[in-house]
Protein backbone atom coordinates (compact mmCIF):
# COMPACT_ATOMS: atom_id res chain seq x y z
CA UNK A 1 0.00 0.00 0.00
CA UNK A 2 1.49 3.46 -0.85
CA UNK A 3 1.84 5.76 1.55
CA UNK A 4 -0.28 8.76 1.75
CA UNK A 5 -0.22 11.64 3.81
CA UNK A 6 -3.28 13.22 5.51
CA UNK A 7 -5.09 16.49 3.75
CA UNK A 8 -7.30 19.07 5.04
CA UNK A 9 -10.59 17.28 4.23
CA UNK A 10 -9.41 14.39 6.84
CA UNK A 11 -7.86 16.46 9.26
CA UNK A 12 -11.33 18.83 9.12
CA UNK A 13 -12.93 15.43 9.92
CA UNK A 14 -10.77 14.43 12.49
CA UNK A 15 -11.55 17.72 14.15
CA UNK A 16 -15.02 17.67 13.85
CA UNK A 17 -15.42 14.25 15.14
CA UNK A 18 -12.79 15.16 18.32
CA UNK A 19 -15.33 17.90 19.20
CA UNK A 20 -18.32 15.54 18.87
CA UNK A 21 -16.87 13.05 21.58
CA UNK A 22 -16.23 10.13 18.78
CA UNK A 23 -13.62 7.72 20.16
CA UNK A 24 -10.36 7.55 17.81
CA UNK A 25 -10.75 4.30 16.69
CA UNK A 26 -14.30 5.00 15.19
CA UNK A 27 -12.51 8.01 13.36
CA UNK A 28 -10.53 6.14 12.13
CA UNK A 29 -12.71 3.94 10.57
CA UNK A 30 -14.43 6.62 8.97
CA UNK A 31 -11.60 8.31 7.26
CA UNK A 32 -10.31 5.22 6.30
CA UNK A 33 -6.89 5.17 8.69
CA UNK A 34 -5.38 3.06 11.41
CA UNK A 35 -6.10 4.33 14.63
CA UNK A 36 -2.60 4.63 15.14
CA UNK A 37 -2.10 7.11 12.51
CA UNK A 38 -4.49 8.85 13.94
CA UNK A 39 -3.20 8.86 17.24
CA UNK A 40 -0.18 10.07 15.82
CA UNK A 41 -1.80 12.97 13.76
CA UNK A 42 -3.48 14.63 17.13
CA UNK A 43 -0.28 14.26 19.44
CA UNK A 44 1.89 15.64 16.85
CA UNK A 45 -0.18 18.55 15.19
CA UNK A 46 -2.60 19.06 18.34
CA UNK A 47 -2.13 22.84 19.57
CA UNK A 48 -0.42 23.31 22.51
CA UNK A 49 -0.11 26.51 24.57
CA UNK A 50 0.50 27.23 27.80
CA UNK A 51 -0.42 30.81 28.44
CA UNK A 52 -3.50 29.93 26.45
CA UNK A 53 -4.22 26.52 27.46
CA UNK A 54 -8.14 26.75 27.23
CA UNK A 55 -7.15 26.91 23.54
CA UNK A 56 -5.07 23.67 23.65
CA UNK A 57 -6.88 20.57 21.66
CA UNK A 58 -6.92 19.83 17.99
CA UNK A 59 -7.97 22.33 14.95
CA UNK A 60 -7.43 20.95 11.17
CA UNK A 61 -6.60 23.88 9.36
CA UNK A 62 -3.76 24.70 12.12
CA UNK A 63 -2.59 21.25 12.06
CA UNK A 64 -2.42 20.93 7.87
CA UNK A 65 -0.35 24.57 8.38
CA UNK A 66 1.92 22.69 10.76
CA UNK A 67 2.37 19.52 8.50
CA UNK A 68 3.31 21.62 5.46
CA UNK A 69 5.56 23.88 7.35
CA UNK A 70 7.66 20.60 8.57
CA UNK A 71 6.74 19.18 4.45
CA UNK A 72 8.56 22.34 3.35
CA UNK A 73 11.78 21.90 5.87
CA UNK A 74 12.57 18.57 4.23
CA UNK A 75 13.13 19.99 0.54
CA UNK A 76 16.59 21.34 0.68
CA UNK A 77 16.72 21.94 -3.16
CA UNK A 78 13.98 24.45 -3.06
CA UNK A 79 15.16 25.92 -0.11
CA UNK A 80 19.36 26.19 -0.82
CA UNK A 81 19.61 28.05 -4.17
CA UNK A 82 23.30 27.53 -4.47
CA UNK A 83 23.00 23.18 -3.62
CA UNK A 84 20.22 22.88 -6.30
CA UNK A 85 22.27 25.34 -9.10
CA UNK A 86 25.12 22.37 -7.77
CA UNK A 87 23.16 19.91 -8.59
CA UNK A 88 21.70 21.02 -11.74
CA UNK A 89 24.90 21.40 -13.06
CA UNK A 90 25.73 17.82 -12.05
CA UNK A 91 22.74 16.82 -13.83
CA UNK A 92 23.59 18.53 -16.89
CA UNK A 93 27.18 16.90 -16.96
CA UNK A 94 25.86 13.28 -17.00
CA UNK A 95 26.74 12.56 -13.54
CA UNK A 96 23.41 10.39 -11.64
CA UNK A 97 21.97 11.42 -8.22
CA UNK A 98 23.80 8.70 -6.33
CA UNK A 99 27.43 10.17 -7.78
CA UNK A 100 26.06 13.71 -6.96
CA UNK A 101 24.89 12.81 -3.29
CA UNK A 102 28.57 10.98 -2.70
CA UNK A 103 30.70 13.57 -3.86
CA UNK A 104 28.73 16.62 -1.67
CA UNK A 105 30.54 16.44 1.00
CA UNK A 106 33.53 17.12 -0.96
CA UNK A 107 32.51 19.80 -3.37
CA UNK A 108 30.29 21.96 -1.73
Amino acid sequence: MAHTELDLRERRAIEDMLNAKIPVSKIAAVIGRHRSTVYREIKRNGFQDEELSYLNGYYGVNAQRTADTRRARRRKLIRLKGLRAHVIDRLKTGWTPEQIAGRLGYDA
